[in-house]
């Protein structure tokens, strides 16, 4: 296990150095030309150990084929190569703490910022494990390069090595997962799975089973521009009609960090503009299809009722949809999922299942007939600058990877 710890580390921290941020407002596929730069390097990389197949699409996933040793179904492992708009991912500087010693980690591109035990209690079983963080100024990037460097160890063991048993495994490396675009319409089909797995949870033992679903929103709101000096019964600040649109929605009960558990949210998260035009970007998270139809009713309706304040503004609210729960068919048959549970008990883990607060290439995959449950990988504090993981954990999603393989050719 010391090897195969040490060879995550290595890849870790060079794919975390490549920026390979997406961009929700480009109309591109992938969204960012950076994102080919981790692209073109998986290429390389699994062609140089061996692996079948390897292509890169024109929508910018990288495919691969590790041959199976013995029959069963053609399983599929995923993970993506984009890191989080949310906060900076340029100039990532990853470093690792060997050995922890259970106290405050702290980040010399920030000294005020400091990862501790009393604030992450997750960090306090990790005593003894080599940490990896970036220097305080960037994100890390593990969701998902921690995913990238499992599946990456995992294959190149397997395609080096013919008496590790496994039937034959579809690799995919996808973009632009992190802004909801990671499974183009053409994947399913190129994957060519029966199932598949996304290796991009956090905790270990962690096997998902039910994410979020998902909507996004765009409000436009369009005001009445005049210069100022002369603006007295004139002046219609697009501004003030989108703070007050933000202000009439719940934030005492409907925001993330008003709710928890099964609990959904509207979430603002973009607001650009000016005077004469505003536009509002927000997401919208319920378990349950219901719960997501009321919560974008009310973002309607609270726009609708600003609007009537103002009958010579304009404001527009296009929602569309993004993913919904992989419950809805992963219910139906809980093979895979099973499979990946009594794996874990192989490694000696006991598996856990909870709702992802989030989603998953898995969640489209599922609903475009690929089932694909989610799987941990370790990392924690995901889009800031407080990211970390335990190079341990990711050795035990790797072993994951391997008894999964190993335990598909007996089911």
């Amino acid at each position: 296990m010391t090897d195969l710890t040490e060879e995550l580390i290595e890849r870790l921290v060079r794919y975390c150095a490549i920026d390979s941020q997406s961009d929700a407002d480009s109309p591109s596929s992938p969204s960012t030309a950076i994102q080919l730069d981790m692209q073109r390097l998986l290429v390389d990389e699994l062609t140089a150990m061996g692996a079948q197949d390897v292509t890169l699409t024109d929508y910018g996933a990288v495919l691969a084929t590790i041959p199976g040793t013995a029959e069963g179904p053609v399983v599929g492992f995923l993970a993506h190569v984009d890191t989080a708009p949310q906060f900076n991912a340029t100039g990532v500087k990853p470093r690792v703490i060997r050995g922890y010693n259970g106290g405050a980690i702290t980040y010399p591109d920030d000294p005020s910022l400091s990862l501790t035990p009393d604030a992450f209690p997750y960090l306090g079983e990790k005593r003894g494990h080599d940490i990896v963080t970036a220097s305080g100024l960037t994100l890390l990037g593990a969701d998902d390069k921690a995913g990238v460097a499992i599946l990456m160890s995992a294959a190149r063991r397997m395609l080096a090595d013919l008496s590790i048993p496994r039937p034959t495994l579809r690799l995919a490396f996808t973009p632009d997962e992190e802004i909801g675009r990671g499974v183009d319409a053409r994947l399913p089909a190129d994957l060519g799975a029966d199932f598949a797995y996304t290796f991009d949870g956090g905790r270990v033992g962690e096997i998902e089973d039910e994410t979020f679903s998902a909507d996004g929103a765009v409000v436009t709101i369009r005001g009445v521009s005049i210069h100022p000096g002369y603006a007295t019964g004139k002046l219609v600040n697009a501004i003030h009609l989108a703070a007050r649109i933000i202000e009439t929605l719940p934030q005492a009960t409907m925001t993330p960090e008003t709710t928890a558990g099964r609990e959904g949210f509207i979430h603002a998260t973009d607001m650009e503009g000016g005077a004469s035009e505003m536009r509002l970007k927000l997401i919208i998270r319920d378990f349950e299809r219901e719960g997501l139809e009321q919560k974008g009713a009310i973002l309607r309706k609270v726009c609708e009722a600003v609007a009537a304040t103002e009958p010579r503004a304009s404001i527009t609210c296009e929602i569309t949809p993004q993913y919904r729960n992989m419950r809805y068919w992963l219910e139906d048959d809980m093979t895979p999922v099973e499979l990946a549970r009594e794996s874990a008990r192989d490694i000696g883990l006991e598996p856990v299942s909870i709702p992802i607060r989030g989603g998953t290439d898995g969640s489209r995959l599922t609903e475009m007939g690929i089932p694909c449950p989610n799987l941990f990988t370790g990392m924690q504090n995901i889009h800031g600058p407080l990211e970390w993981i335990s190079a341990q954990d990711m050795a035990l999603a790797a072993q994951l990877c391997l008894a999964i393989s190993a335990r598909a050719i007996r089911s």
